[in-house]
């Protein structure tokens, strides 16, 4: 992630150093519809629509890059913890069977309204494999 930092800086500084460089400080801009002095000539000088467009275009680029890069990495946090939901059952009235794993061993869990009970800890093995 540091790598990405430095060139989302680098990209910044840059697209401010080039909008320092086509500002020119002897230049007075003035709005659409204002009348301007007469001593002063209406010269079209360098101006930051096309500073503008390009980092727009780099930003817009970066943006679709991590885009990208996310979606081909996988989640992370979910495989690295080692409590789990299974499964859950409502049986009404705010009650519930929860299936728990923890490090590979399942639990059954009665959850009600201020209270989760231990009921069992389930095998790895399931009954119908028992049976055939």
């Amino acid at each position: 992630m540091r790598p990405l930092r430095r060139l989302f800086a680098s990209g910044t500084f840059l697209l401010a150093a080039a909008a320092a460089l086509a500002a020119n400080d002897t230049q007075v801009i003035y709005p659409g519809g204002a009348v301007t002095p007469a001593h002063s000539a209406a010269v079209p000088g360098p101006g930051l629509g096309a500073v503008t467009v390009l980092g727009s275009l780099v930003l817009a680029g970066a943006g679709g890059w991590l885009l990208w890069r996310g979606r081909r990495l996988p989640f992370q946090g979910r495989d690295l913890r080692k409590l789990a939901i299974e499964e859950t059952r409502s049986l009404g009235s705010r009650q519930y069977l929860v299936v728990a794993s923890y490090e590979g061993r399942k639990l059954l869990l009665g959850v009600c309204p201020g209270r989760i009970d231990l009921l069992t800890p389930l095998d790895t093995v399931s009954t119908r494999e028992r049976a055939s």
